[in-house]
């Protein structure tokens, strides 16, 4: 990995748990253990004092008191206000909130009305039962729906995101119909925007690998409505929303699957500090290979350098394996499951090669 060239990345505590147990999570489910306000101002400040010593670029941080589900906690006023002084400038809000809380409180959709939130995305498997059972938790689905109507009543745009997998191909036309039910294209019309939804895959990640069975195959995506088609394409800029397995693997070895190094690091560089003091990063998930450090055993430079020299087996893997090795290994050159991009099916060789050599 290529040294930070950004002067501002983001420092994530685990204050904060979550509702659910999504089968599709790229972060895995949450621990038991948490931290105090005590420990994030204490871990703050060790990276702080690192940036002082000007032996990096990077000169701003961004505080969040969480990394699953925002604002879980019944004091979120409280750990905004914390995070509001602990950043260099606004906290992120990005455009998630609540769900679980949107349906038990009426007065949080205020509050994030009231710290400029626009837009907010809502997730769909499929109908009550199935949804249910993707989320590990009874009422998700009836929270989601709760949840937008709290969001419009309020003046908030929901967005609605319906991930593709087998479970959901006979009950789309069903959770479609519920657009046309509650009427959100027009009652967003009405805020000044326009309803957004769209389909996507689960990306192959962590909880997700355990769900590539449910992953459908081309011949039964074939005839999709055009209704969620459309939408998804606008969403993603892109005509061609998915490829099979033979496609992309047949790229990979004609030389097409390998990226710059530089292109593989978000936007938005963040370093996520588990209840155990355990430190990740967003470039991978949070699966032990990734691992940098422990906040509380190693310095903030030395958790830095593990980062910037590729030290931990998930970015050996990512940054110096063959593609064309993982895809000989891993691949089926046959396969007719669909998959976004040729970085996701990248993803699924890799989490299976990590895996097998961490545990070797």
């Amino acid at each position: 990995m290529p040294k930070i060239g950004k002067d501002k990345i983001g420092i994530a505590f685990e204050m904060q748990g979550c509702p659910n147990r999504c089968r599709h999570c790229w972060l895995g489910q949450a621990g038991k253990r948490i931290l105090s306000e005590k420990d994030v101002r204490w871990g703050v400040r060790q990276f702080r004092n690192f940036l002082s010593g000007g032996r990096t670029s990077i000169t701003k941080i961004s505080v969040a008191t969480g990394f699953r589900e925002p604002d879980f906690r019944d004091d979120y006023q409280k750990l905004y206000d914390l995070e509001t002084e602990l950043s260099d400038g606004k906290p992120n809000r990005y455009e998630l909130l609540s769900i679980w809380r949107l349906a038990r409180d009426k007065t949080y959709a205020i509050w994030a009305k009231s710290v400029g939130t626009d837009t907010c995305q809502i997730s769909f498997f499929g109908l009550e039962a199935t949804n249910d059972w993707f989320h590990r938790r009874r009422g998700a689905f009836k929270d989601a729906l709760t949840a937008t109507e709290r969001l419009l009543d309020v003046g908030i745009k929901p967005r609605w995101q319906v991930f593709l997998t087998t479970k959901l191909l006979p009950e789309l036309n069903g959770l479609l119909a519920l657009i046309d039910k509650y009427r959100l294209r027009e009652r967003v019309q009405d805020l000044g925007g326009e309803f957004q939804f769209f389909m996507n895959l689960p990306g192959p990640d962590y909880e997700a690998r355990k769900i590539d069975n449910l992953r459908p195959m081309a011949e039964q995506v074939i005839d999709l409505p055009e209704t969620i088609l459309k939408p998804t394409r606008k969403h993603f800029g892109r005509d061609l929303l998915w490829h099979t397995e033979k496609t992309l693997y047949a790229e990979i070895l004609n030389g097409k699957g390998t990226e710059k190094s530089e292109n593989l690091v978000p936007k938005s560089l963040w370093f996520f500090v588990c209840g155990n003091w355990d430190v990740f990063s967003n470039v991978g998930t949070l699966e032990p290979w990734w691992r940098l450090g422990n906040l509380k055993h190693d310095s903030v430079e030395s958790i830095i350098r593990n980062f910037e020299s590729d030290s931990v087996l998930g970015l050996r893997i990512l940054l110096h394996e063959s593609s064309v090795r993982l895809a000989e290994r891993y691949g089926d050159p046959t396969g007719q499951k669909v998959y976004s991009s040729k970085g996701d099916l990248l993803s699924l060789y890799r989490g299976k090669h990590c895996k097998k050599f961490f545990y070797a």
